[in-house]
């Protein structure tokens, strides 16, 4: 089956990270036809818009895109791209499976869970304004809709992968409205679900259990802010953001992603590290249903963490980002007969 995907390079590293990542997916024998857009910055300066219509389009139409770093100035400038693509198409579930890898050193070499972030309200819908000159008010919206399908989309996501707990993370105890919606609806789901253990955390605490003893949690879900810093936190426990997959998940379509930043720091030099991207495709493969290309994908990927002697330089090696993406491509079982790559 041919597969139409929007491609958006990004910024910084992101060109050099894609190239290898879709360097990767061709070899595993997927059939992809690529159409590649661009956002921020440089969507600025062409089109006059950092989220142009084109790209937007490109989206709606193929209902899959893989995506590189988009830069976001901090405090000045154009507001969050990917807050603004998230709104765009709706993609209201954002999903992080936080895995440990072989032979990266953390404190929990078992740890295996996954972050649903509810991605269309809280505190970032952005609605913010200035009472009176040194006092700013900022809205947190709280739906009983987007609640509830941010826990059914947790509950049915644990019923699909074989998960057997899921908690909801919130500070009802503090914002007993808004957080307290999101509890209500979370436990009026969980109704639906009895095969599923449910429960829930306070966020503070919820935080300092995924430092002492994670290996408690499946499943956790929770509001737009809170999975923001818990997924950054997880990430966190296995090495970093470069080796954390993201997808946006709507229900029109889906955007793949890495979830670390642009690192211009090191852009252009060839020593990325193009992992968290590359994990963000196998599971983009596995929602187009190339689950037998992700698989082979992830064993090659694997298999070179457990041997360690191709390793980039953020893992204390010296591997240029594609001769980690020609470790893994040597890894791989060749495409089935009558498959093209």
């Amino acid at each position: 089956m041919k597969h139409k995907i929007t491609l958006i390079p990004g910024d910084g590293i992101g060109p050099e990270i894609v190239a290898a990542t879709v360097r990767i997916i061709e070899a595993s024998g997927v059939d992809v036809e690529w159409e590649t857009q661009i956002l921020g910055a440089q969507a600025l300066e062409k089109y006059g818009s950092t989220l142009p219509d084109a790209a937007i389009e490109s989206m709606k139409r193929n209902k899959i895109a893989l995506k590189g770093p988009i830069m976001t100035p901090i405090g000045k400038g154009f507001t969050s791209v990917n807050v603004g693509l998230r709104k765009a198409l709706n993609l209201y579930a954002n999903v992080r499976p936080i895995k440990a890898l072989p032979n990266v050193p953390c404190r929990n070499p078992e740890l295996d869970l996954v972050i649903v972030r509810e991605n269309t309200e809280d505190l970032y819908a952005g609605l913010e304004h200035i009472v009176v000159p040194g006092v700013v008010e900022s809205l947190k919206i709280i739906t009983e809709k987007a609640s509830t399908r941010i826990a059914r989309y947790a509950f049915e996501y644990a019923k699909d992968n074989a998960r057997k707990k899921v908690t909801a993370v919130h500070k009802a105890n503090i914002m007993k409205l808004s957080d307290g919606l999101f509890l209500e609806c979370f436990y009026n789901v969980a109704k639906d679900y009895p095969e599923i253990e449910s429960d829930d955390k306070i966020i503070d605490n919820c935080c300092m259990q995924l430092v002492m003893r994670p290996e408690q949690f499946d499943i956790l879900v929770m509001e737009n802010l809170y999975g923001d810093i818990v997924s950054d936190l997880c990430a966190g426990l296995i090495g970093g953001l470069g080796l954390a997959p993201g997808a946006n998940i709507g229900e029109q379509g889906a955007v793949f992603e890495a979830v670390h930043g642009s690192a211009p720091d090191i852009a252009g030099q060839g020593i990325a590290n193009p992992t968290a991207l590359l994990m963000s495709a196998i599971v983009m493969l596995r929602y187009i249903g190339e689950k037998d290309a992700a698989q082979n994908i992830e064993n090659a990927m694997m298999a070179v963490f457990a041997e360690g002697t191709v390793r980039t330089k953020d893992l204390g090696g010296t591997a240029k980002t594609n001769e980690f993406a020609r470790a893994i491509v040597d890894k791989m079982k060749p495409p089935a007969a009558g498959v093209s790559s």
